[in-house]
C-alpha cells in the first residue's frame, strides 16, 4: 500500500429542499456580504435564484448577484467576478448551479484573495494560490464534482487556452446537494455530467501500479452505480432516486477517496478534452466519451490485465478462456456501447467536429503545453502521442507504437 493524504473538509448537505437552508450555511461559515454568483437563465425562470435571495434576506444577509457563467467558464467573467467582490466588499461566494459555475466562484475567490497577482497565474502554474475567499455551492448540474474537489478548471479567451488549479484553499465550505434542482437539465446535459462523473473515477482508476483492493472496489461500484442509474434516466428522467444516486456519485467521484493509492491518476482524457473544450467550446462529459476509447486503445498493452479487471468487474465479462489482452478490448467496447446507450459520442464527429492536421497539431501542441510536458500515468504520452490518439478519435488510422 502506497502513502496518501485525504482532505474533504466540505460540509455536504443532502436531500430535498435542502437549498433553503443556504443563508443558515452562510452565517455558520462566517459570511456576511455574499457574491451569489450563477450561470445563465435557467436559474432564474427556476425560480431558484428568488428562492436563494430569498433565504438569504431571511437571515439577514446583504448580496449582489453575478450571472452569466459559461460551460468552460471563461476568465473574463472571473476578472469581472474579482472587480466586483472588491467594489462591493463581499466576503462569501454563493455558487449557484454546476460545475462551471463553482469553478468561476473558485477563481473569483482566489482572485480577491490574492489581489497582488494575475489570478491567470495561477491557472499557468506559475505561483500557488495563498488564499480564497471561502465559497459555498447549490449544486444543479450533477457532473464535475467541483463542489467537493480541490480543482478548478478557467478558459482563457486570448489563445482558448483551458487550464486548471488545484488548491485547498478554494474547496468549498458547504455544498448543498437537492437532486431535484436537476429535474429541468436537457437530457444531453444529464447524460454528459454522467459521462464526467465516470471519468473522475476512471481517471482515477486506471493506474499502472499496484493499487488497494479496498479502493478498486469502491471505484468499481461507484461506476456500476453511475452506469446503471444514467440508463434509468434516459427513459425517466424525473427519477428522484437515479438522480439522488448519481448527485452523491458526482461528489464521491472527485472528492480525493477513489485516489487515495493510486499515485495520483492518469487524467490523460480530462487533458486531451480541455483542449477540445477550449477550442471548440463543446461539452466536457462529451468530449471525454469521444476520447477515450481511442486513448485506452492506445495504452491498453501497457497493462491489459487492468484493463481486463475493469472488464469483469463492471461490465461481468468472464476472462474464463479468453486472454487478458481480449477481455480488455471486451471492455472498452463495452462502454463505448454504454455510451451510445445514453446518446454520447464516441468519437469526434460525434461531437460535430471533423479536425484537419492543422487542427490536431495545434491541440497537441496546447496539451504538451507548446511541447514542454508529456501527460499520462497509466502510460506516459509525448505530444506525437496526443497527435495520434486526436487523430484515432477524428476516425484515422495510425499506427499506436
Amino acid at each position: 500500500m502506497r502513502n496518501f493524504e485525504l482532505y474533504t473538509p466540505t460540509r455536504v448537505v443532502f436531500g430535498k429542499d435542502t437549498h433553503l437552508q443556504a443563508g443558515q450555511l452562510i452565517k455558520a461559515a462566517g459570511g456576511h456580504k455574499v457574491l451569489v454568483h450563477y450561470g445563465g437563465k435557467s436559474a432564474e425562470k427556476s425560480g431558484l435564484l428568488e428562492q436563494v435571495c430569498k433565504v438569504l434576506e431571511e437571515e439577514g444577509l446583504s448580496y449582489i448577484s453575478l450571472g452569466g457563467v459559461k460551460p468552460n467558464p471563461r476568465l473574463s467573467k472571473v476578472y469581472e467576478g474579482i472587480s466586483l467582490c472588491k467594489k462591493e466588499g463581499v466576503d462569501f461566494i454563493l455558487a449557484v448551479g454546476g460545475g462551471s459555475v463553482i469553478d468561476s466562484s473558485k477563481a473569483i475567490g482566489y482572485g480577491v484573495a490574492n489581489p497582488d497577482h494575475d489570478v491567470w497565474e495561477l491557472y499557468t502554474r506559475v505561483r500557488n494560490a495563498e488564499g480564497c475567499l471561502p465559497i459555498g455551492a447549490i449544486v444543479t448540474i450533477a457532473a464535475a464534482g467541483s463542489e467537493t474537489s480541490d480543482s478548478s478548471v478557467i478558459t482563457n479567451e486570448d489563445g482558448w487556452l483551458k487550464r486548471s488549479c488545484h488548491s485547498d484553499a478554494g474547496r468549498c465550505r458547504f455544498a448543498v446537494l437537492n437532486p431535484r434542482l436537476t429535474y429541468t437539465l436537457p437530457q444531453y446535459q444529464t447524460e454528459s455530467g454522467c459521462v464526467d462523473i465516470l471519468m473522475h473515477t476512471m481517471e482515477r482508476y486506471f493506474v499502472n501500479i499496484e493499487t488497494m483492493e479496498i479502493v478498486d472496489g469502491m471505484s468499481e461500484a461507484l461506476m456500476q452505480t453511475v452506469i446503471y442509474n444514467a440508463r434509468i434516466l434516459m427513459s425517466e428522467p424525473g427519477n428522484y432516486n437515479a438522480r439522488a444516486e448519481i448527485m452523491w456519485a458526482g461528489s464521491l467521484s472527485h472528492n480525493g477517496l477513489m485516489g487515495c493509492g493510486t499515485g495520483g491518476g492518469d487524467w490523460t482524457c480530462h487533458q486531451l478534452a480541455h483542449e477540445l473544450g477550449g477550442m471548440f467550446d463543446v461539452t466536457h462529459g462529451a468530449a471525454l466519451a469521444a476520447i477515450w476509447g481511442s486513448w485506452a486503445r492506445y495504452v491498453y498493452e501497457a497493462n491489459p490485465e487492468r484493463f481486463a479487471q475493469f472488464a469483469t468487474n463492471v461490465f461481468g465479462i468472464s476472462c474464463d478462456g479468453m486472454d487478458f489482452e481480449k477481455t480488455a478490448l471486451a471492455g472498452i467496447e463495452a462502454l463505448e456501447d454504454f455510451f451510445r446507450s445514453i446518446e454520447m459520442p464516441t468519437d469526434l464527429k460525434g461531437l460535430g467536429l471533423e479536425l484537419t492536421d492543422e487542427q490536431i497539431q495545434e491541440l497537441a501542441f496546447k496539451c504538451s503545453y507548446e511541447d514542454t510536458r508529456t501527460i499520462g500515468a497509466f502510460r506516459q504520452l509525448n505530444r506525437k502521442d496526443m497527435e495520434k490518439i486526436y487523430h484515432m478519435a477524428n476516425g484515422n488510422s495510425i499506427s499506436r507504437i
